[in-house]
């Protein structure tokens, strides 16, 4: 069994501290893709890889690499990290915590003089949450090779394309094709993460054993009625969208909590004409379904839609439905798997397998080489919100896990 230094866990975690001060607003963490937080954060990766013993560049999509050569320069890497790219008002451990204790295990390795026959390659992803553009996996998508053009098109808030903040920042949009890895350079992907969810708390585990990132279907639902006078359309006479959204919504509910492993989420709802005195004629509202089952997924989504469809005629409402992101279920590999079980079982744990109901960069990856997955509990299962935290013991438990992963590799 492999063990690393006692002050490692405070190292990571200061670093977590450092890093989570580079934010377009103090005092809440906010850190954009493309933004001079992006660039700041870009560098301070950069140095913590080169202390680390790493090569480090900023590729052509914003991408943070760092490589540890093998016994001879050259060699197919072992792929390690996750993003550092945030949400608005995010918590600090989403993300960074896998590239950071990927470069302080790199960095022990290298104290340690330790090569072996195998590169290792760190990536800070540049764009996961999609929140400037509305498209996720930017970066991990450029290094798979899958990266779609169509997206530079595409634009923030301000009417900004992704094609002119690469040239602010910087970087050729014509050149993000040479981020891409071979599938024969890359041996494996593991990726630390935060949980994101109770079930580790729960259970009373540091860390636990990922074996597949559920697949997303979002869906865009707008039934269509009648506005009318608050006053004077009688109960029976009205064809009132948000009360039929508002079945549609509870059997979203009841159908999701009736099925083992799939979640559904209604996040956005708009009324319209929204005036406290006019029976809502229109609404339009978001549904999200996941699973780590495509077929369980896809079969949801179907008599979902068809239940909707039903109370929309049910109330006199026409009903319209739009498919806005579809990611298939991503398995993580069964090789890695056992390698990472193994890990845990060394550093006397009980291994507990899981589904992550978040999407990650390893989905990306996934398309060049295998992947793995380790999960860390954070406190109360809270994610992208300030509250979010990961106790020390924690976080010196799975990056003795990591640590244990990359040795045996």
């Amino acid at each position: 069994m492999t063990q690393l230094p006692r002050k490692f866990g405070r190292e990571i975690a200061e670093r977590i501290d450092s890093l989570g001060a580079i934010s377009e607003t103090p005092g809440v963490l906010t850190r954009i893709y493309l933004t001079p937080e992006h660039r700041a954060a870009a560098d301070q990766l950069m140095a913590w890889m080169r202390e680390a013993g790493m090569s480090a560049h900023l590729d052509t999509i914003g991408n943070v690499v760092g490589r540890y050569e093998g016994e001879k320069s050259g060699l197919p890497c072992l792929m390690l990290g996750s993003h550092y790219d945030t949400v608005r008002n995010a918590g600090k451990w989403d993300g960074p915590l896998g590239v950071i204790t990927a470069i302080s295990c790199v960095g022990e390795l290298n104290r340690q003089r330790k090569r072996f026959a195998f590169a290792i390659e760190v990536v800070g992803f540049a764009d996961e949450e999609g929140v400037r553009f509305n498209s996720t996996l930017l970066g991990s998508r450029a290094i798979a090779g899958t990266f779609d053009e169509r997206v530079l098109d595409a634009q923030d808030r301000t009417g900004g394309t992704m094609r002119q903040a690469l040239a602010a920042f910087g970087l050729d949009a014509g050149k993000i094709e040479t981020a891409a890895h071979r599938r024969d350079d890359v041996l494996g992907y593991i990726e630390l993460h935060i949980e994101q969810g109770p079930v580790l708390e729960s259970l009373g585990l540091p860390v636990g054993l990922v074996t597949a990132i559920s697949g997303a279907t979002r869906l865009s639902i707008t039934l269509e009625g009648m506005a009318g006078h608050a006053g004077t359309v009688p109960m029976d006479k009205r064809r009132d969208a948000l009360a039929g959204a508002a079945e549609c919504i509870l059997a979203v509910e009841t159908y999701c909590r009736s099925q083992e492993g799939l979640v559904g989420t209604v996040g956005q709802a708009i009324v319209a004409p929204g005036a406290t005195n006019v029976i809502p004629g229109k609404l339009t509202f978001t549904l999200d379904v996941r699973s780590g089952s495509d077929d369980q997924r896809r079969k949801a989504v179907e008599e979902l839609v068809l239940r909707m469809e039903a109370i929309a005629a049910e109330r006199s409402l026409t009903c319209h439905v739009a498919r806005i992101h579809d990611n298939r279920s991503v398995p993580c590999g069964p090789r890695i798997s056992l390698q990472i079980a193994n890990a845990i079982r060394r550093q006397g744990y009980a291994v507990h397998e899981l589904s992550s109901g978040a999407g990650h960069d390893g989905m990306a990856i996934a398309d060049i080489c295998e992947i793995g997955m380790i999960f860390v509990r954070c406190r109360g299962g809270i994610s992208h919100h300030p509250d979010e935290h990961v106790e020390l013991s924690d976080v010196e438990a799975g990056a003795q896990v990591l640590f244990e992963a990359i040795a045996n590799f």
